[in-house]
């Protein structure tokens, strides 16, 4: 298998999709930007399915993009996502990233300010879809290996998809419009190959506007502080516990710090603390321990934990420490709220979404969470409101035994673990793929 360091450089100004290519008819035709099924990426659907899309029946506003046969189209409706981000300061962002990436429009237009993607997003993509084969069999014929091949893959839907968002990030002077693209899971106890490999990303992406995604194991918190004092902007992932989410802090600052750079404006950085698999885990430890007490405070665990996840970011970028930063350009390390789907269908779908509003900081949302909270989301200031009750709750997990350290790393190592079978699973779909176009090439 070839290492990240090995790669050739995609060409950074390749074309976006030709889905992008005028219509050859001329009607008019409306569409909303939703999936046309959760867990697949965003379809433009006609409104003649609408019900179709969700068991709810739509009460909130929808995007509608009218296009004739130009495909130039603008939006007619706000949406909640306007409101959160110009009323709360919070950016929602979409979970989820294939091709083509032009399906993204219609989600900009509705209020998404930018993308993250990881493994499994890729695995998904790329082994469920047609979109790539081009690429791929021209990649293959000109004698790369799947590894490389996989990553020029990637590369190509980050660059078009950072193009897309270059007109916020510009808008907002490098505060928003992020796509985020993560070194490959098997680095995740590799300090020295994490750095070479977010080097080597920023490298071959090449737009303002990426973020290299690093997860917080360990080994990769040394890693994150000399990628940030590369002047390299980097997308923290996999934070489960506050421990662990200090110590990304530190790293940020301290790189801040060891970059000698006299304008630090142009390296930021998002820490993505992750919500809905601390509730899946935790209850299911509540469960087993079956008192009406235990019972009582399932569902409320990662909202608690994530309340006091903003508290401490607070503390962090205040005081005299931050203050000489900001003399010299520095932004805050957004905090990031990740795993916003709700995964027990018993509890309220916007769960992760509504309770953690707050400003200054991003939530990604993958289809089912976006979906839901543009259709009856409510826009207010929730994630302070309630401090003193999620230290209570907090608390009482831990009378009750739940070790919020064993909790994060155990969630830690499960979603390392599981971003390394996706990226494994998908290059032996690559193999396979490339096994049949030899065959049919000889």
């Amino acid at each position: 298998m070839a290492t990240i360091s090995k790669l050739s450089n995609p060409n950074p100004v390749a074309s976006l999709s030709s889905s992008s290519k005028p219509r050859s008819s001329s009607s008019l035709k409306c569409f909303v930007g939703f999936p046309t099924r959760p867990g697949f990426c965003s379809k433009l659907v006609s409104s003649s399915s609408l019900s179709s899309i969700n068991t709810h029946p739509f009460r909130g506003s929808l995007v509608v993009r009218c296009s004739l046969a130009d495909g130039n189209g603008s939006s007619v409706k706000r949406t909640t996502l306007h409101d959160l981000y110009e009323k709360e300061g919070q950016s929602p962002w979409y979970d989820n990233l294939c091709r083509p990436v032009t399906d993204l429009l219609p989600l900009i237009a509705s209020g998404v300010r930018g993308v993250t993607s990881n493994p499994a997003i890729f695995q998904k993509a790329i082994s469920s879809s047609n979109a790539y084969n081009d690429q791929f069999r021209e990649l293959v014929q000109s004698g790369k290996d799947i590894e490389s091949a996989y990553w020029e893959l990637v590369v190509k839907d980050i660059q078009d998809a950072c193009k897309l968002f270059e007109p916020i990030y510009d808008q907002t002077d490098g505060g928003d419009g992020y796509v985020s693209v993560e070194v490959s899971p098997r680095l995740a106890d590799d300090t020295n190959g994490t750095i070479e490999a977010a080097k080597y990303l920023h490298e071959v992406v090449d737009r303002p506007n990426v973020y290299i995604k690093i997860p917080a194991t360990a080994p990769c918190i040394p890693s994150i502080k000399e990628v940030i004092a590369n002047g390299i902007s980097v997308n923290v992932t996999l934070i489960f516990s506050l421990a662990r989410y200090e110590a990304v802090i530190d790293a940020y600052l301290d790189g801040l710090e060891a970059s000698g750079l006299s304008d630090l404006s142009r390296v930021t950085s998002v820490a993505s603390f992750f919500v809905s698999r601390v509730d899946t885990l935790i209850d299911k430890m509540l469960e087993m321990i079956g008192t009406p007490e235990a019972l009582d405070l399932r569902g409320k665990a990662a909202v608690a934990q994530a309340a006091l996840a903003y508290r401490l970011y607070q503390k962090k970028f205040s005081g005299p420490r931050w203050e000489a930063l900001v003399k010299k350009g520095a932004k805050k390390q957004r905090l990031l709220w990740a795993s916003t789907s709700v995964k027990n269908p018993a509890y309220p779908d916007t769960l992760y979404v509504a309770p953690l509003i707050g400003p200054d900081t991003v939530s990604t949302m993958p289809d089912q969470a976006l979906q839901a909270f543009i259709d009856h989301g409510t826009v207010s200031r929730t994630i302070d409101a309630n401090v003193s009750e999620a230290e209570g709750i907090y608390s009482a997990l831990e009378k009750l035994g739940i070790d919020w350290g064993k909790v994060g790393s155990q969630l830690e190592d499960e979603g390392v673990e599981s971003f390394k079978k996706s990226f494994d699973s998908l290059l032996d779909t690559l193999q396979e793929k490339a096994n049949t176009l030899k065959f049919v090439i000889s």
